[in-house]
């Protein structure tokens, strides 16, 4: 048996569980850096096994699959992968198995967006490293409105936080009703409610059909100039090019974003040059406690798979 370990960005795959007895029964490589081109994932992945992906990092679509013949499991951290053609798997015989999964790094980490982008943390730190000292005015939180794009498991709990500080919360969705609103503490609006009254807008949807480009020019328009825009769910739900003309242009106050179209952002890319961006290279889900969590349920779900396999 072999097995990849994919997109361990930081190296702290093997550290993060122990894989000792999967290392006894099977050839364990780890991979640091990321195939971007569909060829050159078939390339990468044609002697394997299982591959275990983090995340949505490494798609794994139909084409992608039927160019595997070799390979038998697919290992995903968290709960579901949007990013798996679970249809093909299933054609080709490829078992899919995942991990468990808490929204508290996310939360938190949502936190610490609005907070760094209200305060201009990063700014100030630059400021600091380069010999000067304070050079902006940051914003209160307490008496402003935050506006939460999906109150589900991780919106519902920064709803929490920002009634700690004091704010209020207006919240909306395609399906959230007015009493399921009420007891997260906010208040059900419209969505274009929701942008005109919102000192900071948090996006936490799904990403679907019905949410893709959710937030464009018509959107960011409706919005406060002294208002923030914070993203951590998924790029697509925001337009890109809308963002930029909207940052560009002052006509927000600014945004942080975690996530992104494409991942890696490409060096190239214009966030990475917007003074008025927070952004981030998807660090929501990253903290020590997921990734022990996911890859020691990842090498669980490897050593399960092949004692079943065995029993056969």
């Amino acid at each position: 048996m072999k097995i990849a370990v994919l997109d361990d960005y930081q190296n702290v795959a093997l550290e993060s569980a122990d894989w000792r007895a999967v290392k006894e029964c099977a050839a364990v490589d780890v991979f640091h850096d990321h195939a971007a081109e569909p060829d050159a994932v078939v390339a990468r992945l044609r002697p394997y096994d299982i591959v275990c992906v983090m995340r949505e990092r490494t798609p794994l679509d139909r084409r992608i699959l039927e160019q595997l013949p070799l390979l038998k499991l697919v290992c995903s951290t968290g709960r579901r992968n949007a990013s798996i053609d679970l249809a093909a798997a299933a054609e080709l015989g490829i078992e899919v198995l995942n991990t468990s999964y808490t929204s508290a790094p996310t939360i938190e980490y949502t936190w610490a967006l609005i907070l760094a982008s209200a305060r201009h943390i990063a700014t100030e730190s630059a400021s600091l490293r380069s010999g000067g000292w304070q050079v902006t005015l940051g914003d209160d939180l307490a008496d402003r409105t935050l506006g939460i794009m999906g109150l589900g498991n991780v919106g519902s709990q920064v709803a929490k936080v920002a009634l700690a500080f004091g704010m209020n919360v207006i919240a909306w969705s395609q399906n959230l009703t007015a009493a399921a609103a009420s007891a997260a503490g906010a208040r059900l609006v419209s969505k274009e409610e929701l942008l005109r009254e919102s000192d900071i807008v948090s996006i936490h949807l799904v990403l679907s059909a019905r949410t893709r480009g959710l937030m464009g020019a018509a959107e960011f328009a409706l919005m406060k100039p002294s208002a923030r825009l914070v993203n951590t769910s998924r790029g697509p739900i925001v337009g890109e090019a809308a963002l930029i003309d909207a940052l560009t242009n002052r006509r927000i106050a600014g945004a942080a974003v975690d996530v992104f179209d494409t991942e890696p952002l490409p060096a190239d890319h214009p966030y990475r040059r917007l003074d008025n961006l927070l952004a981030t290279p998807h660090m929501g889900y990253v903290s020590r406690a997921s990734y022990r969590r996911f890859y020691g349920d990842t090498v669980t779900n490897i050593l399960e798979w092949l004692a079943a396999i065995d029993a056969t």
